[in-house]
């Protein structure tokens, strides 16, 4: 039983791979850069180190964008995620998106050596080969939130601007107070979740994988991970693409989300509670995003993290839940903040 939920909570929690219908992207190609178009469907950029990440552009053309924005994806999901922003939004700003598989995802190569450095240098790599300019914003979800903690730390002068969506907790951050996650049962499944994916990594693919017993909460609706509000998005979301069964047999992919996993909720080389403002004049900002009914990252930790890093604009939405990106409203919020620093009174904590 204990194994099943620790299974269920890694694979089915984390993060959505397929979600409702995403517009109708644009394609702009220089004819300068370097993408490798061979293999795939989408457009790649080939790294400094010989591996290729694939992406997907959307909003308006960047030749005529006021705004560039590179969306981090989370966990088991991909750059086909929607996100969930009015067309009529990214046209009045001028908004430029770009989306990327992180590596190992969707058509992105796998990355062996992956760490908390290697997934900043990715974004920055990918920047430069895309021509973002000097400063770019990123918005990150979910476990897709290290690596835009990892670009904080590492290239805070390229960020224009910088948003945490529902940013996971790694319990192994030393400024966690004992007290605030002694009784918090997340705790102690990440323990185990992460010592699973490390120390028994068959046992975990064959136990996502067999047909003999349920094994997981991939493809459940499960109340216990999902708000009121997240159970509405799934009423929309026609399945895991990466998470089902047929996906996880393959062990490339396999391995691949376990590695991510296991970056996400290892020892990392910094602790973000330590960050000292890296922009004590405001000339870029940083927010985090909240849902107060989030069954995934309690609150509670959300707000002890703002509370030991004051200079982060926080933001908690009231009936939010772990999927709070998939609600078009509080999209909107999140890109009028982050660009234009406007701050929606629905969304301070009460």
């Amino acid at each position: 039983m204990a194994f099943r939920k620790v299974a269920g909570l890694m694979m089915g929690c984390l993060g959505l791979s397929k979600q409702p219908t995403r517009p109708v992207p644009f394609a702009e190609n220089s004819g300068s850069l370097k993408i490798d178009q061979t293999v795939c469907n989408s457009p790649r950029i080939k790294l400094s180190d010989g591996r290729f990440l694939a992406y997907r552009e959307t909003g308006v053309p960047k030749n005529r964008s006021n705004y560039r924005i590179i969306v981090v994806h989370g966990f088991g999901s991909s750059k086909e995620m929607n996100f969930m922003a009015p067309q009529e939004l990214l046209d009045e700003l001028s908004i430029y998106l770009l989306l990327f598989d992180r590596a190992g995802y969707g058509e992105s190569d796998s990355n062996p050596k992956r760490s908390l450095n290697s997934e900043a240098s990715d974004i920055e790599e990918l920047a430069d080969k895309l021509q973002l300019g000097s400063k770019f914003y990123v918005v990150g979800v979910s476990l897709g939130c290290y690596p835009t903690w990892s670009c904080l730390k590492r290239i805070p002068n390229r960020l224009a601007g910088i948003s945490l969506v529902v940013p996971y907790i790694n319990y192994k951050w030393p400024s966690l107070p004992a007290d605030l996650t002694k009784d918090d049962y997340r705790r102690g499944l990440s323990r185990w979740m992460y010592r699973v994916a490390c120390y028994t990594p068959r046992l975990l693919h064959w136990w996502l994988t067999q047909k003999l017993f349920p094994s997981s909460t991939v493809l459940d609706r499960n109340p216990a991970f999902f708000s009121n509000k997240d159970l509405e998005v799934l009423k929309n979301t026609p399945g895991y693409q990466l998470l089902c069964q047929n996906k996880l047999r393959e062990r490339s992919v396999f391995d691949s989300l376990r590695r991510d996993f296991m970056v996400a909720f290892g020892k990392w080389d910094f602790d973000p509670m330590n960050l000292r403002n890296p922009y004590p004049r405001k000339e870029s900002l940083v927010h985090i995003w909240q849902g107060y009914e989030d069954k995934i990252v309690p609150f509670q930790l959300q707000r002890y993290v703002w509370n030991k890093l004051p200079w982060i604009r926080y933001h908690e939405v009231p009936d939010g839940g772990h999927l709070l990106i998939y609600d078009t409203a509080v999209c909107e919020a999140i890109l009028r903040s982050l660009l234009l620093g406007e701050d929606s009174p629905l969304y301070r904590p009460q």
